[in-house]
């Protein structure tokens, strides 16, 4: 049983248990400067952070999952205006003022705000010239090793944020101050920053949690920090996300030695005993697995804090078959995702269900449904970064390697493949290699909104790739256009038609236009092709 305590905080009411901190209200408008007293305090605003994670996560699959190949909108021929927005953002022609990316832009910074609260109280401040997080004298009381690691669970989770955002809309606000009081006047002269500005903070922030934060191995992690602070974000967290932030920028060299030390000394591995290695990972009863690094808690219990997960994900019309209490059908899979899995990997029976009824052959996220007594409350936590990325990740900054040949084949050995390893003789090339450590990460993550990133940062780190994103996507319409893209209503548009929807202006979400029209100070540019 997990016994649980009701915290209220300033502008959050966070609960607390032996398990996991969530929030639960928000409480606007409540003076926060003088509330900052003692590391207590700076616990329950994080906690409040943490759990600031969960509204963005709402949106997040349909920025990312929805608008690669491997999911769909479940019902083509639906003429409600959720669904054909949705259809929208799958085929790259979102309105500017489409709710959901508006939402995704504003949960971010909402919680972006929060996080630099807590930065701000502490006296952590990011220096714009240098590119460096430095220490002030802070008036709250905490020991030295507290400040430490609190400021740097901040730093990562404010990295975690930018990262999304500069990924999906390009160069964005870079507010790393909170603004209150008449201070708030200044925020309508905050224009948007370069990407390269926005890639500054993150790297500054995770250099920053890197170095602060615990480190221990997660055998003595797990030991010492049973029940809430195991879900917390720690050093090697936050080493993961920096090597991937530096794969993002094509910089492998400083990308490697992260990876190969979270390898060799943090701990963490890879599932690989039992009957079901791989669909233990996702267990709710092995929650923050060895294998996990971080992840977004949820807690079920009717308390308002359970995962949406199995009622978003499970087929719609679906009654009690998938999950109690039906499902919307949302990002649904892809017959083309489901072709791409051979018969004898073990990933696929994981991620990929099949609902049938009569002529009507669904598939869903299988790997996010978990039983419910109640509608969207569920218990199964979000992974964010898990053991899996961090093997492949090194495979993809080292190239093409025996080493890098080997460390694909850990994954395709726990899948049930390992009697077919990949080789020099079956990747002979160096094109081989790239199509062969892409397909390889979208059967290991799909439908954890990780494809769409590696859609567009293999267009970097993989340039002999088969297809870039937009070729892939183009491919990815065409293999789908009969099943799928066809059924739409009528008129339906032509093949070509949705070919030439996307484009690499389209890569990026444009900027919500309320962001635009509602400052009348300065002139915020939108994306190319809005």
């Amino acid at each position: 049983m997990k016994n649980l305590i009701i915290i209220l905080f300033a502008s959050l009411l966070v609960l607390a248990s032996c398990k996991k901190n969530i929030d639960r209200y928000p409480l606007n408008n409540v003076a926060i400067d003088n509330y900052y007293k003692t590391a207590g305090d700076i616990q329950i605003a994080l906690n409040g952070c943490y759990a600031g994670l969960r509204p963005t996560l709402l949106e997040e699959w349909q920025m990312t999952e929805l608008r690669s190949d491997n999911a769909i909108m479940g019902n083509p021929g639906s003429t409600s205006v959720p669904n054909r927005e949705k259809s929208d953002l799958d085929l790259f022609v979102p309105s500017t003022s489409l709710a959901s990316v508006y939402t995704y832009w504003t949960t971010n910074y909402a919680n972006i705000r929060n996080i630099n609260l807590v930065l701000n109280a502490l006296e952590i401040n990011y220096n714009e010239t240098n590119g460096t997080l430095t220490r002030g004298t802070t008036g709250v009381a905490i020991t030295d090793a507290e400040l430490k690691e609190l400021s740097a669970q901040a730093a990562f989770l404010r990295a975690n944020h930018y990262f999304n955002l500069v990924r999906l809309y390009g160069g964005v606000f870079l507010i790393h101050e909170p603004f209150s009081g008449a201070q708030a006047l200044e925020a309508v002269n905050v224009n948007r920053s370069s990407v390269d500005d926005i890639y500054k903070l993150i790297i500054a922030d995770l250099l920053y949690a890197s170095a602060n934060g615990v480190s221990l191995n997660y055998t003595a992690f797990a030991a010492a920090n049973s029940g809430a602070n195991l879900g917390k974000a720690n050093a090697w967290a936050a080493k993961t996300l920096l090597a991937k932030v530096y794969l993002t920028l094509n910089r492998k060299t400083d990308a490697i030695p992260l990876l190969n030390d979270v390898i060799t000394n943090s701990g963490y591995g890879l599932l690989t005993s039992g009957l079901t290695p791989y669909a233990d990972i996702f267990s709710i009863s092995n929650e923050m697995n060895r294998e996990i690094i971080f992840a977004v808690r949820y807690k079920a219990g009717g308390i308002g804090l359970g995962s949406p997960w199995p009622n978003t994900f499970a087929p719609e019309l679906s009654g009690t078959a998938v999950v109690n209490g039906d499902g919307d059908g949302f990002n649904t899979g892809t017959i083309e995702l489901e072709a791409a899995y051979t018969a004898a990997d073990a990933r696929k029976p994981v991620n990929l269900g099949i609902w049938s009824t009569g002529n009507n052959r669904r598939l869903y996220a299988k790997k996010h449904i978990t039983p419910v007594t109640l509608i969207d409350d569920a218990e199964n936590d979000w992974i964010v970064l898990r053991f899996a990325d961090v093997v492949l990740m090194l495979a993809e900054a080292q190239g093409n390697t025996p080493a890098s040949l080997a460390l694909i084949n850990q994954t395709r050995a726990r899948a049930g493949l390992g009697a077919t390893p990949l080789t020099a003789l079956t990747v002979p090339t160096d094109q081989r290699f790239a199509d062969s450590l892409s397909k390889e990460r979208r059967l290991e993550f799909a439908f954890e909104n990780v494809r769409w990133f590696d859609l567009l940062r293999f267009n970097t780190t993989l340039p002999l790739l088969s297809e870039n994103a937009v070729a892939r996507l183009k491919s990815h319409y065409a293999f789908m256009f009969t099943s799928h893209y066809s059924r739409y209503p009528s008129p339906a548009p032509t093949l070509p038609t949705i070919q030439g929807y996307i484009t690499n202006d389209k890569l990026l979400l444009p900027i919500p236009q309320r962001e635009i029209d509602n400052n009348t100070k300065i002139v915020i540019p939108q994306n190319p092709g809005y």
